[in-house]
């Protein structure tokens, strides 16, 4: 069974940083792992996918050049660095395990096999 832990969120102002980790328990060899967020009142979207090897990696426009997806498969951990960020950022955000398909254009997760954290909280006021 495969337990996804995320930690790191918090209240910041306009223009600083946080880094979110998340760690995976588990999770088989091979399997795709990313961070999605959800806002009040929108759906859920992916803001940084990235391989098991960290070759492929996905980020919308809207956070690319300001996040950075990083993981290290020896401690089962995910991270997810995010500097200059904006209050549109404010959102629960969550780590996925096991996504369903992963490009640079396309990151999924799956009803079926995706495994999720309880979330962490990003509040940036301006």
């Amino acid at each position: 069974q495969v337990q996804v832990v995320e930690s790191g969120g918090g209240l910041v102002q306009a223009g600083e940083s946080l880094r979110l980790s998340c760690t995976a328990s588990g999770l088989p060899y091979g399997k795709a792992m990313g961070w999605f967020r959800q806002a009040p009142g929108k759906e859920r979207e992916p803001v940084a996918c990235i391989d098991w090897h960290g070759y492929t990696k996905y980020y919308p426009q809207s956070v690319r050049g300001r996040f950075t997806i990083s993981r290290d498969n020896g401690k089962d951990t995910m991270y997810l660095q995010m500097n200059s960020l904006e209050p549109d950022d404010t959102a629960m955000y969550y780590c996925a395990a096991d996504l369903a398909i992963l490009t640079m254009f396309v990151c999924q997760s799956s009803q079926d096999s995706t495994y999720w954290g309880q979330g962490t909280q990003v509040t940036v006021s301006s």
